[in-house]
């Protein structure tokens, strides 16, 4: 009989976690046709498939619902993440981010307090967890174990939107033991971090210099999938930043300062280091570091977790959001690639995650255009993400889990009924970036930034724990022409209406 070593250093925000005690939540599932009513509505005309395939989604998400069961000791109902039978980190994270929407028929929130509830004594929790008995698909210390950490931006963006602080304080602390985890056992001496292909959840891209030896086997598991090639890898230290932002946003609101009194310090040098180290001045790009301190020659989608992170200079953001803009690069006909288009292993067909098109990754782009104030940009791209999926949707009558770059088709290597993270730009991209809709629930203010010529709008909007919006924009003739809108709320707050020569605030 073999004798392990115990090998947990325990974390006592771990020990913390509430959803290690949770009774199982065994509460009948709703369907679909009896939870339509209660779902925003939206309306735009001429636009048929877009309001057709907005309900397809809802309709494969409703179909995904599960229960927990006493072989995987789950404590909440949840979304499957559509894929093969496991429940997922990161895909639940962007699953939850249209779903948010639909909270009056279903809380798809609580799929996350199936991970929490899995973390163990020292704040691991793994990034894949099998439906069937509940267990870690991989052994904690395994490269491609866990990640990507971005479990704090789903939870500080459903707190952001209902204001349940509540829950807010019953996730903070596995969040916080998880990132403990994360840098106690997932950086480099100088603060920044490794992943791999699985464990950035981008699993095949051409980033590891393993990929150029022409004496590497070829098999069936590519090093990709679970080799660090010992680089300081850019996309897990930027989401590292950015967490750790939300993680010390969350403490102000919960009374927690104490707790996170080391987290300033790390932004401030995972921000100075990443840009002294891993920012090419030359092509105007942040980059995977090698082993050896040169930087990769891989433009990968993942460096666009810098404007999420909040972490570009003023003087380098034009250059590095104008890899965006540039056809050569990442705008190619479907928006935007994963892998720049003048890397010699990108795939005009998909090829996964070396060329496809993802909802995540082009929803992390919006997300961070808008927040550094490229609203013209965010529009543009996300209209044309959309417009490509709602064109598949009309060939093929659903959403698939990646699209090629360069035509209106799902990607080469692609699961169909996707729901899943595709919800993403039937649902979100629509109201937030073809609508132009940018809730503000803690100021109480709804940002609608019109940019359609067409009558569009939606009703029974979800703003808050209790509101519910009515919004109309009839049909103009150009987008200088003053919106005429028609707004109604069931509680006070402020809508900012901005168009391309003007600006009006009204109280509802």
């Amino acid at each position: 009989m073999s004798t392990h070593y115990p090998t947990y250093i325990p974390n006592p925000y771990a020990v913390e976690n509430v959803f290690h005690a949770r009774p199982p939540g065994l509460s009948p599932l709703p369907a679909f046709a009896e939870s339509r009513a209660r779902l925003p509505q939206p309306f735009w005309t001429g636009h048929e498939s877009a309001i057709a395939c907005y309900w397809k989604v809802w309709e494969i998400a409703f179909r995904n619902l599960r229960l927990p069961t006493p072989e995987n000791g789950f404590v909440s109902p949840y979304i499957d993440t559509a894929f093969n039978d496991h429940l997922f980190m990161w895909d639940s994270v962007f699953i939850l981010m249209f779903a948010r929407y639909g909270r009056r028929a279903f809380d798809f929130q609580q799929t996350l307090d199936n991970l929490y509830t899995k973390q163990h004594p020292d704040g691991f929790i793994c990034r894949e967890i099998r439906e069937e008995d509940g267990g870690d698909t991989f052994m904690r210390f395994d490269p491609p174990a866990t990640g990507p950490n971005i479990m704090p931006w789903s939870e500080w963006e459903y707190y952001l939107n209902y204001g349940d602080k509540v829950r807010l304080a019953k996730v903070f602390p596995p969040l916080l033991a998880f990132h403990q985890l994360m840098r106690r056992y997932r950086t480099w001496q100088d603060g920044t971090y490794w992943a791999c292909g699985w464990a950035c959840g981008m699993d095949n891209q051409p980033r590891l210099r393993l990929n150029d030896d022409p004496d590497r086997p070829s098999d069936d598991h590519p090093l990709e999938f679970w080799d660090t090639d010992h680089m300081s890898w850019i996309d897990t230290s930027l989401q590292a930043v950015f967490s750790v932002r939300l993680l010390l946003r969350m403490a102000t609101v919960l009374g927690h300062q104490a707790d996170v009194s080391d987290l300033q310090p790390e932004i401030d040098s995972l921000t100075e280091t990443i840009n002294a180290t891993m920012w090419d001045d030359v092509t105007g790009f942040y980059c995977d570091r090698c082993a050896d301190g040169s930087l990769s020659n891989v433009k990968t989608v993942g460096a666009y977790w810098a404007l999420l992170a909040g972490i570009v200079p003023p003087d380098q953001l034009d250059r590095f959001v104008a890899h965006l803009n540039n056809p050569a690069e990442f705008n190619r006909p479907h928006r935007v690639p994963t892998l720049s288009a003048d890397h010699p292993s990108y795939h005009p067909l998909s090829e996964y995650w070396r060329g496809g098109v993802w909802a995540p990754t082009d929803y992390m782009v919006l997300r961070g255009l808008t927040q550094t104030g490229c609203h013209d940009l965010a529009h543009e791209i996300g209209c044309n993400h959309h417009a490509n999926v709602i064109k598949v949707f009309e060939q093929t009558g659903t959403v698939w889990e990646n699209y090629a770059p360069e035509s209106a088709a799902q990607g080469n290597i692609a699961k169909s009924d996707f729901v899943g993270w595709s919800g993403l730009p039937p649902v979100a991209v629509l109201f937030e970036y073809v609508f132009g809709l940018r809730p503000d629930v803690p100021n109480k203010k709804l940002i609608w930034d019109v940019r359609l010529t067409d009558s569009h709008g939606v009703t029974q909007y979800p703003f808050g724990e209790n509101g519910l919006l009515d919004l109309r924009c009839e049909a103009c003739s150009s987008a200088r022409e003053k919106p005429v809108i028609q707004a109604k709320s069931n509680l006070p707050i402020t809508l900012e209406i901005i168009w391309d020569s003007g600006t009006e605030t009204r109280q509802l």
